[in-house]
């Protein structure tokens, strides 16, 4: 009987101490830039520069190969890419709104209004969650191709962070009517 009290005991007080833990308040984000913020400030520079990096430009002054050749360029390459892989962390922080409000959009009918892709992301924000998710695994290669000073490696990687960018951009910022048509004509997605 003594021994049945102490194993409850021990229960009551590891199921007690679980809930205790459960209950702890996870860590407070306090959530200032809006998404349109860290795109403008984080996530198109960073791309544009991995983008620009490497590159073959053919003029009528002949062939310009742009590759990072010295440590100094790598390395700030490498800048570009963390800021853009982890900024993909930052646009899934719950609370973080599109736009500042009564902010318009840019380019009315090309893009459409922040406040109406801020309601497409509320009501589907796993789809945007898995979006953002493939930013990141889009961008990972290009952080190893730059550790490993691997300009193919970059290049190609380039690729797949335009495609992960495009998909995004079809989903919540081009107009449903423009969605339809790439989608219908198997086309390229409008350009931002």
């Amino acid at each position: 009987m003594r021994r049945s009290v102490w194993v409850l005991g021990i229960a009551i007080s590891l199921f007690l101490a679980g809930a205790c833990k459960a209950q702890q308040p996870g860590p407070e984000y306090r959530t200032t830039a809006t998404i349109k913020d860290i795109m403008d400030s984080m996530v198109d520079p960073s791309a544009d520069a991995l983008w620009e990096s490497v590159a073959t430009i053919v003029s009528a002054a002949g062939t310009d190969e742009r590759r990072p050749k010295t440590d100094e360029d790598w390395k700030n390459v490498r800048r570009h890419a963390v800021i853009l892989v982890e900024a993909t962390n930052l646009l899934k922080m719950e609370g973080r709104h599109i736009a500042k409000p009564g902010e318009k959009s840019e380019n009315p009918g090309i893009e459409l209004e922040p406040e109406q892709m801020e309601k497409m992301m509320a009501e589907d924000r796993q789809s945007f969650i898995k979006l953002a998710n493939a930013l990141h695994d889009a961008a990972l290669p290009a952080l190893k191709a730059i550790d490993a000073k691997n300009a193919e490696g970059l290049l190609d990687a380039g690729e797949a962070i335009d495609v992960a960018c495009e998909n995004c951009h079809l989903k919540y910022w081009y107009p449903l009517s423009l969605q339809a048509e790439a989608r219908k004509s198997g086309a390229a997605s409008p350009k931002k």
